[in-house]
């Protein structure tokens, strides 16, 4: 039997519908290729903020003064650059500190995303180097050089957030910041408690002596890099007596990642120490936006970083050697 040849119909129809599917794959590449390649184009993707009333928000919630006099004039370096996931809350955190320098007179500021500022002769001119939500980065050698002796040699670092989301594969930048990130649990969307791990030491006195809640993401660290409490002075830590604390380490995800009683585990929120004849803060809150006008977590910072800076006074004996009276957990509920 002879086969019917298809009708000049179908045969349209049929050209149709192919000559839409290579459309359809040709803009997909396209659309494909339109995503940020470069550093340059995923920071203008990713940062939209601040507004106008943001702004005015972030400069009413920093201090208005310098908690301690400098003893000079005092510099910092900020750098912002990210090789992996870019924090919203970056150009946030920029304003903020900005206005903190402009407020206070603690400190000048200059904020970069050039690796390239990382040498001896251009550290000099600086008391700190402030990595604000940063991740990944990737120093070269001789890089990795200067930033070490820098601090070793007296240079204040000082760390926010997604700073310790930095170094993989280069233990010391790892320990120069005391910890590596190993996920986060407590998600940007909960509301956590916080315990006030030394309420009399001077870079918690915006907290009051309290424990208290915040609502931000909160990092655990791979056990292997945490430096701990025989190396770091914690200041705060999640309050994990409380029900809203432990519920998100039942994901099945986290069950294998804890030993024992989810009330024991320990997660460490802010702390310094000392490194060489430099010294560190670190805290780990300000993965969210909103974590810039609140005042407490700015004045915790400011003072984080004049101790970094070297002008406020502060004890950095490591916490499991300092003796300190029991920690002051957060209230029974939320508030």
């Amino acid at each position: 039997m002879k086969k019917s040849s298809p009708s000049p119909l179908r045969t349209f129809v049929l050209l149709v519908s192919g000559a839409a599917l290579v459309g359809s794959a040709l803009f997909a590449q396209q659309e494909k290729k339109k995503e940020p390649q470069t550093w340059e184009e995923k920071k203008a993707a990713r940062f939209t903020g601040p507004n106008d009333e943001q702004k005015k928000l972030i400069e009413e919630a920093v201090p208005s003064e310098a908690t301690a006099k400098p003893a000079k004039a005092r510099k910092i370096l900020a750098m912002y650059r990210c090789e992996g996931f870019i924090h919203t809350s970056i150009p946030y955190g920029n304003h903020a500190l900005e206005q903190m320098a402009d407020k206070t007179g603690a400190y000048s500021i200059d904020i970069t995303d050039s690796y390239d500022v990382f040498t001896a002769g251009n550290l000099a001119n600086y008391d700190a180097i402030l990595f604000n939500n940063t991740t990944h980065l990737k120093p070269n050698d001789e890089q990795k050089k200067a930033i070490l002796d820098f601090v070793n040699q007296g240079g204040g670092v000082i760390g926010i957030h997604a700073a310790a989301d930095n170094f993989g594969g280069w233990d010391e930048g790892i320990a120069l910041i005391g910890g590596i990130f190993n996920g986060h649990p407590w998600t940007a969307g909960g509301k956590w408690a916080f315990k006030n791990e030394d309420p009399k030491h001077p870079l918690n006195a915006a907290f009051g002596g309290k424990g208290f809640w915040h609502t931000d993401e909160i990092y655990w660290y791979k056990p292997e890099s945490f430096e701990g409490r025989e190396r770091l002075r914690i200041l705060l830590s999640l309050d994990m007596t409380k029900k809203a604390n432990q519920k998100p380490l039942e994901n099945e995800k986290f069950k294998d990642m804890i030993e024992g009683s989810k009330e024991d585990v320990d997660v460490a929120v802010s702390w310094c120490r000392k490194i060489g004849e430099g010294r560190l803060f670190y805290t780990n809150l300000g993965h969210r936006d909103d974590t810039f006008w609140n005042a407490d977590v700015m004045q915790h910072l400011l003072d984080g970083i004049q101790y970094a800076l070297g002008d406020l006074e502060a004890d950095a004996t490591p916490t499991a050697k300092a003796g300190l009276g029991d920690p002051v957990l957060a209230p029974a509920e939320e508030g």
